[in-house]
């Protein structure tokens, strides 16, 4: 099967989280996504918290502004690693988006967007 990209803003970009969704560090490279902005919300999920060490996750959503970005890191990653990150997200939506690099990739945000 052919690997997928991930965009990830917040704690997918930890180590300790890599190791515990995919059992290895997983290199990235920096983007961005365009007109999006980012907020902090409360997690209640003990299993997601004791994988990222906070109760606190940004979340993206879209932005009135074009102006607006939220920096970030461009996974290549496997179906089965993008699997486990769907178990690890719960209080999120996958989609796909566009960066700043012209690539189109999964981000989790927001599931009101």
């Amino acid at each position: 099967m052919q690997d997928v990209f991930l965009f990830s803003y917040g704690t997918l970009r930890q180590t300790e989280v890599q190791l515990a969704l995919f059992g290895r560090e997983v290199a990235g490279t920096p983007d961005a996504m365009l007109g999006w902005r980012q907020r902090m919300i409360e997690i209640t999920d003990p299993e997601v918290i004791a994988k990222s060490g906070t109760r606190w996750h940004p979340m993206v959503e879209r932005s009135d502004s074009a102006e607006d970005a939220v920096e970030g890191t461009l996974f290549r990653i496997t179906p089965e690693d993008l699997a486990s990150a769907d178990a690890y997200e719960v209080d999120y939506v996958r989609r796909e988006v566009c960066l700043r690099s012209g690539l189109t990739a999964y981000v989790y945000g927001d599931p009101e967007e």
